[in-house]
């Protein structure tokens, strides 16, 4: 009896870890992907008119910043 609640907690542990690291992989900015400053972009994004720029997003600082 004791293997079997051995088992059940190591399977347990491992969906808690599955689903954390899935919940921590779906974290990041949402939208398009922004160019380094310095690179020159070639072409347009789509919907946008001719001569006008994007809409900046204010930088949020987030906890986990200073580890990436």
């Amino acid at each position: 009896m004791a293997r079997a609640a051995r088992t059940h907690g190591i399977v347990w542990s491992a969906a808690a870890l599955l689903a954390l690291s899935l919940a921590l992989a779906g974290c990041g900015r949402k939208g398009a992907l922004e160019p380094p400053p310095n690179a020159s972009v070639e072409g347009q994004p789509k919907g946008l008119a001719a001569g006008t720029a994007p809409a900046k997003v204010p930088d949020r600082p987030f906890v986990l910043d200073r580890l990436l």
